[in-house]
């Protein structure tokens, strides 16, 4: 049975925006990636997965369960990509008052919130939440979302706050609950993260599904090539530019991004400007390129974080 599963799945605001006709599949036990330029629908997706607003079409199973299925909401965790906790509160009453609210007892919390705040790296942080740095409240939010031992997380951008060390501890956490047999749900502008640690993803763009698979499928479409040239002539460099405007030259060593079947064209033309031609081959591309190639440049088309989203 699939962690996550969603037919035609769409919320749609009277505005404009949101996400449409959302159909994934996202196994047990994997680490899912959510990508997507701002304003894509990503936001309003998750919180369409976990309950917090309602779909206007289509359907999702959590879990085996219905959307807003109380049992499942129950094996769930979440950690928003905006979130303030009670400043005057320990990082221990908040992950308390977490805990009954998932329903546990006393005891449960107690022993749950000692592990999850030593997995964060918090468990000998001592004072009020108030006096917390930026990244120590994104460590607490992440206790707060594992405190109940979840099936299955949601986390909207968990390292958006946190230096390099702090991200990653975080990858680290990651790849450790995917040990367990936890799924998690990465939505990300990192791209370097979910490249690290992915199994797969999806990209959303203007609210619908553009693609959803194995990172492997979505790089091998990063059609990079590189050319090693002699002198580089302002003939040269006009010719680069009509192939790909945002060629990219270091020393004599040329990389741009061009369809297979125009390679031909591009060495014929290069030769034709008086280039002189050492070596043509496939550049490894990178999920930026790909991802940049797959959505372009112009942004997301529905706006996924509509603000009345912000209050939620």
């Amino acid at each position: 049975m699939a962690a996550i599963e969603t037919f035609a799945l769409t919320k749609e605001y009277v505005q404009g925006g949101g996400c449409r006709d959302v159909s994934l599949t996202v196994g047990r036990g994997e680490i899912f990636g959510l990508l997507g330029p701002n304003g894509a629908g990503k936001s309003t997706l998750v919180k369409t997965l976990v309950g917090l607003l309602k779909p206007t079409g289509g359907r999702a199973l959590i879990l085996g369960r219905p959307l807003g299925d109380l049992a499942a909401r129950r094996r769930i965790g979440f950690l928003p990509e905006s979130f303030a906790y009670q400043p005057w509160l320990s990082a221990r009453e908040l992950l308390a008052f977490h805990g009954a609210l998932a329903g546990l007892s006393r005891e449960e919390t107690k022993q749950l919130s000692a592990a999850v705040l030593d997995l964060v790296g918090l468990r000998e942080v001592p004072g009020r939440i108030g006096t917390f740095s930026k990244g120590m409240r994104q460590r607490l939010g992440l206790a707060c979302a594992l405190v109940a031992d979840p099936e299955l997380v949601f986390l909207d951008e968990p390292t958006s706050a946190l230096d390099p060390l702090g991200r990653r501890a975080v990858r680290e956490l990651l790849l450790r609950l995917k040990a367990r047999g936890k799924t998690v749900f990465l939505n990300s502008h990192l791209l370097s993260e979910v490249e690290l640690i992915c199994d797969r993803v999806a990209v959303i763009k203007g609210g619908a599904v553009i693609y959803q698979g194995e990172l492997s499928g979505l790089l091998a479409g990063a059609r990079r090539v590189e050319l090693k040239l002699g002198a580089v002539s302002e003939g040269v460099r006009r010719v680069l530019a009509t192939f790909d405007p945002a060629y990219a030259l270091t020393g004599r060593l040329v990389t741009l991004n061009v369809a297979t079947e125009q390679v031909p064209a591009l060495v014929e033309a290069l030769v034709a400007a008086g280039a002189a031609l050492y070596e043509v081959k496939p550049a490894a591309g990178t999920l930026e390129d790909a991802f940049v190639e797959l959505v372009g440049t112009g942004g997301g088309g529905a706006d996924g974080d509509h603000p009345a989203l912000h209050s939620a």
